[in-house]
């Protein structure tokens, strides 16, 4: 086993320096070229204007080669590097199925930073035992920087959901991960290549996390530790999920010893929820206007929005609009729509049937 490992490693190590080995050849070769002109070549040792024309278009011709070659190099890197960076996002923040226990569901997320794929925005939809859970959440600060706080408490949350029966013990996870993952970032320090962490490094880090639990018979459960609470479409009527206040969020304060949750009545059939982050309402035009979400969204479903994927598609139109297609902040949305089949009255022993005919 170790001799395998160690050829693999032998032909690993030649891979690579057959692949340098072929990137400096192209400049070698020009350089080459040029040097023995210089040298070797009659007209180069000439002083007169037609010698030196051409000694000119030489080495001008030497330096284009080379920094062709140079430029398809870095580009050839960069879309490597952007290859690799985008299967990791996707690993992170995967695309979700468009229908989950009955559910039909809808996702789209905007990092600020135009090189990432995934910002400070999470979301995730699971079905278990105890219902469908939904995490919506949003970290400190935006783009790059907070992949990693993303990572901590997404991961942390698709285990939680499995094992935990309440939602109040799902946060904690939720919190003791999150700390784990902000004392790992303070020893290790700021970053290579950055002198301090523009957004305070892990000091000041929090998290917004909007938790929801729908049961198979459409009750909504809700723990909302700092984030916007989502909107339920019911026709066209736009309403707030609930209007209570929420909890600090993770990482700001430790989660109080009674964890309040709340009871939002029941998702029927046909009936809509629409989750979002803060980036979405903070979105500001060239007149500094805010984005309005919840005209946006009356407005979608008054011209027939009606499936999560058109919802979504209607409203993201809006903002891009309202932004001039850069928001300064992330901002993600999830549209979850209740497509269960109403249950049908049931009797003590099952189904009713008509009198006289047999089961």
């Amino acid at each position: 086993m170790i001799r395998i490992r160690s050829g693999a490693a032998r032909r690993t190590r030649s891979r690579r320096t057959s692949r340098r080995v072929l990137a400096l050849g192209p400049p070698t070769l020009w350089g080459a070229v040029a040097i023995t002109y210089k040298l070797s070549c009659p007209m180069a040792q000439q002083t007169g204007w037609g010698a030196r024309i051409v000694t000119s278009a030489v080495f001008f011709a030497v330096g284009t080669g080379l920094v062709l070659h140079v430029r398809r190099t870095l580009l050839r890197e960069l879309r490597q590097a952007r290859r690799v960076a985008g299967a990791a996002q996707s690993a992170l923040l995967r695309p979700l199925p468009p229908r989950v226990d009955g559910l039909n569901l809808a996702a789209a997320q905007l990092s600020a930073d135009r090189c990432a794929s995934v910002g400070g925005d999470l979301y995730e939809v699971i079905a278990t035992e105890h219902g469908v859970r939904v995490v919506m959440g949003d970290v400190r600060g935006h783009g790059i920087a907070a992949i990693g706080t993303v990572a901590a408490v997404l991961g942390s949350f698709r285990e939680a959901v499995h094992d935990e029966p309440e939602l109040g013990a799902v946060a904690r996870r939720l919190e003791r991960a999150l700390a784990r993952h902000l004392r790992e970032r303070t020893r290790a320090g700021p970053p290579s290549g950055f002198e301090a962490d523009p957004d305070g490094f892990a000091a000041e880090e929090f998290v917004t996390v909007l938790l929801l639990e729908i049961r198979r018979e459409g009750e909504v459960r809700a723990l909302n530790c700092g984030h916007p609470w989502p909107y339920r479409l019911l026709g066209t009527r736009v309403e707030p999920l609930a209007r209570t206040d929420p909890l600090p969020p993770l990482g700001s304060f430790p989660l109080p010893a009674d964890l309040p949750v709340v009871r939002c009545g029941e998702l029927r059939p046909g009936e809509t929820l629409f989750l979002y982050t803060d980036g979405a309402e903070d979105a500001r035009d060239a007149d500094g206007r805010f984005f309005p979400l919840p005209q946006a969204l009356s407005e979608a479903v008054r011209e027939g929005a009606a499936t999560p994927q058109s919802v979504l598609g209607a409203v993201f139109t809006r903002l891009l609009r309202h932004a001039a297609g850069s928001p300064t902040d992330d901002v993600a949305f999830l549209v979850v729509r209740n497509e269960r089949h109403p249950r049908r009255a049931s009797g003590p022993r099952g189904p009713a049937r008509a009198a006289g005919t047999r089961p």
